[in-house]
């Protein structure tokens, strides 16, 4: 490629992409114009639907019901905002609008864009106006519409009210009077409402409907609570208290004591209470009546519940009395036969006097139990406290003494543990004795030529040992401690001895059975017969291990893996 070609292709790319870029801004530039445009359309229609056909129509409506001077006032008020509307506040938006459309035909967009936002923002606030006059209008010319709507379904709920009052008029009785004057009430605003539409009073229709349909709230809620108020008020409530009254005075001849309940407190301001619920009811105010009414029924119904605590806790209380006396009787005597011995038990295994002071700790224990249970025992007896709470105080006893009665049981099996100490030490040392003679007969019946040096020497601690137990048992007083120590070390000295003498043994065995083995191979090999001579000799002079170690080695000249079995065996 020369280099005219090179240069005219880099022209030539240089030239498209200039082209490119420049009909990509113009599509950029386009679509930004169309968005814009689409903008200015857009503010154009909001603008004209504000003022719709809609308002003149209800303006229009609204002269023809105009008939007094109220809403003659609220016409002027609603056409003086509708001209503002239509004659000032509108034409500044179009006046905006035109200087938008002269800002883009020449295409200053940056001055634009920040117009549209003003004129986007002046329709909003203009639009609201708008609508809220519209709704004030509205809610006249269509109040006619609303409120017979709205009174037709309050003359719906009124006729359920009249029928359930005549269905049970008879339980009505208490509030007929009152009752039926609001029933006349009713009727006359009714027809006072159709006066006012009549003559177009709209203002004054707004308040009867409201007026009626207070009332009839009430009324319903009147109708539905009056037959159970005086239901749990004349009837359920009365027959608890008279039930109430009868339980308790037949309790209180048999021992109770139920003044913490209150109950005559609480049934006078419970009559109290039904006698002001039923003086409002007379005057239609049921305001938290029938709350009041099943809070009282839920306190006498709870009453029950209390009798029966009061039951239970009576049992649990004799229970109680009767389990802890008995057993605070039990303990004081073991406590006092343990306490006379307590000099002796002191001297015979040599205790201290805090070791010891547990006994006495546990006396003073159980006196002051014993103390706590007269002190409520005499409380029941005079009837000043509940039985619930004697059952509290009894079972607070009861817990204090099974606490000294475990301390009691852990001092009977500390001292109890000295005597079974002692005895213990006395069959061991019979045992010991039997072992120390079992491995004297068993050394003498196997007759070694001679017996290790090592053996008299155990012998001779085991039996110092056994002749320190001795004295250690006879000695008064007793050291358990000591007792223990000397049983210990009798024990382990005589096992040591026991184990020597099993040991030798069963070595001098081996060692004999592994030179009778090996004298048949004596002629055949001298070898054989040096270490077999040699194991003898050793032999003779006690040296049992090494006879056994050099029989075997010798036999295992001539028969290899001899020397493996043997030693397994003697294993």
């Amino acid at each position: 490629m020369g280099r005219t070609t090179f240069l005219l292709l880099a022209v030539a790319y240089y030239v498209i992409t200039i082209i490119i870029l420049i009909v990509i801004l113009n599509l950029l530039n386009r679509k930004e114009k169309n968005k814009l445009k689409n903008q200015i359309d857009e503010l154009e229609k909001e603008k004209n639907l504000i003022i719709s056909a809609s308002m003149l129509s209800e303006l229009n409506k609204v002269e023809a019901l105009v008939n007094n001077d109220e809403m003659r006032l609220k016409l002027n008020d609603w056409k003086k905002r509708f001209n503002n509307i239509k004659d000032v506040e509108l034409p500044k938006i179009t006046d905006t609008i035109n200087e938008i459309e002269e800002l883009f035909e020449d295409h200053n967009f940056k001055d634009l864009k920040g117009l549209i936002l003003k004129a986007d923002f002046d329709l909003n606030a203009l639009r609201t106006k708008a609508t809220y006059l519209l709704d004030e209008i509205k809610d006249v010319t269509l109040s006619e519409e609303r409120n017979r709507e709205t009174i037709t379904k309050l003359k719906a709920q009124y006729r359920e009210i009249i029928a359930t009052y005549k269905d049970y008029e008879d339980e009505y009785a208490i509030i007929k009077v009152p009752i039926e004057l609001q029933f006349e009430n009713v009727d006359k605003l009714f027809q006072a409402f159709e006066t006012s539409m009549e003559q177009n009073a709209y203002t004054e229709v707004g308040k009867i409907v409201k007026a009626i349909a207070d009332i009839i709230d009430n009324l319903k809620v009147v109708v539905e609570e009056t037959r159970p108020i005086v239901n749990l008020g004349q009837n359920l409530i009365p027959k608890k208290i008279a039930d109430i009254k009868t339980i308790s005075e037949k309790m209180t001849r048999e021992g109770y004591n139920l003044d913490y309940l209150n109950i005559d407190y609480n049934i006078d301001e419970a009559n109290k209470k039904i006698q002001d619920i039923f003086q409002r009811l007379n005057v239609l105010n049921i305001e938290d009546s029938l709350f009041e009414l099943k809070t009282m029924h839920d306190y006498f119904d709870s009453l029950y519940n209390d009798f029966d605590k009061e039951r239970i806790s009576k049992k649990i209380y004799e229970d109680y009395s009767r389990s802890v006396l008995i057993k605070a009787t039990k303990l004081e005597k073991v406590n006092n036969e343990l306490y006379k011995k307590i000099d002796d038990i002191k001297y015979s295994y040599d205790l201290t006097d805090d070791e010891v002071a547990v006994i006495a700790e546990i006396k003073t224990e159980i006196m002051n139990i014993r103390a706590s249970y007269d002190k409520i025992v005499d409380v029941a007896r005079s009837h000043v406290l509940s039985f619930s709470k004697l059952a509290r105080e009894m079972e607070i006893i009861n817990s204090k003494l099974v606490k000294t009665e475990e301390k009691l049981n852990v001092a009977l099996k500390t001292l109890g543990s000295l005597k079974e100490d002692e005895l213990r030490a006395r069959e061991q040392l019979e045992e010991i004795k039997k072992i120390l003679s079992q491995s004297k007969d068993k050394i003498r019946s196997f007759k070694l030529p001679a017996i290790p040096k090592n053996y008299y020497v155990e012998l001779s601690e085991a039996m110092e040992a056994i002749d320190e137990l001795i004295k250690a048992l006879d000695k008064r007083p007793i050291s358990i401690k000591i007792l223990n120590l000397r049983v210990d070390t009798a024990r382990d000295l005589v096992l040591k001895v026991y184990n020597t003498i099993n040991e030798t043994v069963k070595t001098a065995r081996m060692a004999e059975t592994a030179i009778v083995y090996g004298n048949r191979y004596r002629v055949t090999n001298k070898e054989v017969d040096f270490g077999l001579t040699k194991a003898e000799n050793m032999f003779m002079k006690g040296n049992f291990k090494n006879s056994l170690e050099n029989a075997i080695n010798a036999i295992n000249i001539v028969e290899p893996g001899i020397h493996k079995r043997l030693l397994e065996e003697y294993k």
